[in-house]
């Protein structure tokens, strides 16, 4: 993970801090969503594995560095900011929730806080990896949800934004509650179940879809699953009762899926084979999902494709690492905006959860007297990982676990009114006075 993965004008702003003399100030920044999507009721706080490992490793090789001293915007930078960059490493703390966490507007997702420069150049690669991953585990858990106890299988690296994109997309699936993904690198890598038999070229390959289904049917076993509509679905079908067992099932990827999916029912249990499932592709989202069950489809399980590796219909989230915090020496200023649309809220903070709403706190009040379940945890001090992070099915079942924790009416998927996130009386004090300070002086400088 290149250091160089950032903005320009982080480092821009890291070559400031380094002539301004402020590398010895402590910052402290949030990462949240400023809003829910549209279609979303929460989202599901996804992306730490990555985001620890990159500031684990976080560092500048000496041929990055000669790039950033070629560029016309260092042409005024100190020598010796180069030197400090060639000696940095991420020295500083890390709070998160921990993945799989039901998380709602403004409330914070991490928290860094560290040396200024630091704290700076990392918030490029944080919020990319935090909102990627979250936007894709989030679908995840309305497909989930759609399929009322069906299996979902994430099938979109194909169409996902890069390679790497649908290796994470898998492993946000995942967590979002899918049985597994198609991208084999994933399931190396995260120990994700992998799933996938052939497509279409592989029966039109053979000279006829009896010799291309006898021997996938050879090569699988138990794990075959017949793709049946590449001619004709009701043909194929017929011609995979036939070949029976060993089978998983079959699957149909084109067509009038309500009407097809009973009529390869009824073809399946005339033959004997009432344990053969059906697996739908075929351009599917939640909302269609629901649609065919509702109508009486007989589907056991789905493949969800472009809408799931690309959260189609929330593709970006509108998160935010926002400087809440200073410390110069023994002064600590608290820091917020205040412009329309886009405030933010002072200091570092706690959100604690209760069974009917949520309660974001300055960091500095927790006490006994909150009595909710605090979110954030810390997860690196002074640079060092406290403990070693979850595996990804560890991460699964805690999402599974605190998604079903939620009031029952944000499961559904469609928008309900939203989850109350109440902000405590000790923060709204400071904000309603640092917008009273910030007021008298825009005030003082106007002519």
């Amino acid at each position: 993970m290149s250091a160089l993965n950032t903005d320009i004008y982080e480092l821009t702003m890291a070559a400031g801090y380094f002539a301004a003399g402020k590398t010895e100030e402590i910052a402290t920044f949030e990462l949240s969503v400023r809003r829910l999507p549209d279609s979303r009721n929460f989202l599901l706080a996804t992306g730490l594995q990555q985001a620890v490992e990159y500031l684990l490793s976080l560092q500048f090789e000496a041929e990055e560095l000669s790039y950033l001293k070629s560029l016309a915007h260092f042409n005024n930078a100190p020598p010796e900011f180069f030197d400090s960059l060639a000696r940095l490493r991420f020295t500083g703390d890390l709070y998160a929730v921990p993945e799989g966490t039901p998380v709602f507007p403004n409330e914070p997702i991490a928290i860094v806080r560290a040396p200024l420069v630091e704290a700076q150049l990392v918030e490029t690669f944080l919020l990319s990896t935090f909102a990627f991953q979250t936007s894709i585990a989030s679908k995840a858990v309305r497909c989930v949800a759609a399929a009322e106890g069906r299996g979902i299988v994430e099938f979109g690296s194909r169409r996902a934004h890069s390679p790497e994109a649908g290796v994470l997309a898998g492993r946000a699936a995942y967590i979002g509650g899918c049985t597994g993904t198609s991208n084999a690198l994933a399931g190396m890598k995260f120990g994700i179940p992998v799933f996938g038999t052939a497509a279409h070229s592989w029966t039109m390959s053979f000279p006829s879809e009896e010799e291309a289904f006898r021997r996938l049917q050879n090569l699988l076993g138990e794990s075959t699953v017949f793709l049946v509509d590449t001619y004709n679905t009701i043909e194929g079908t017929r011609l995979a009762a036939r070949f029976g067992r060993p089978l998983w099932g079959v699957r149909l990827d084109s067509g009038d899926l309500l009407s097809l999916s009973q009529a390869v029912r009824r073809i399946l249990d005339d033959a004997g084979l009432t344990d053969a499932k059906i697996f739908a592709t075929s351009d599917l989202d939640e909302h269609r999902i629901a649609e065919l069950l509702a109508q009486g489809a007989c589907f056991d399980a789905f493949g969800v494709g472009t809408q799931l590796a690309t959260s189609a219909d929330a593709p970006a989230l509108p998160a935010v690492y926002k400087l809440v915090e200073i410390r110069r020496g023994a002064e600590l200023q608290y820091t917020a905006k205040f412009s329309d649309e886009k405030a933010t809220l002072p200091g570092a903070k706690q959100v604690y959860r209760y069974p009917d709403h949520d309660l974001l706190v300055l960091a500095s009040e927790c006490n006994s007297t909150y009595k909710g379940q605090p979110l954030l945890r810390p997860v690196l001090s002074q640079g060092e990982l406290l403990e070693p992070l979850p595996s990804t099915e560890r991460i699964r079942s805690f999402a599974q676990s605190a998604v079903a924790a939620l009031p029952p009416e944000l499961h559904n998927i469609t928008r309900v009114p939203a989850h109350p996130v109440v902000i405590g009386p000790a923060l709204l004090d400071l904000t309603d006075n640092l917008r009273t300070i910030h007021s008298a002086r825009t005030e003082a400088t106007l002519p």
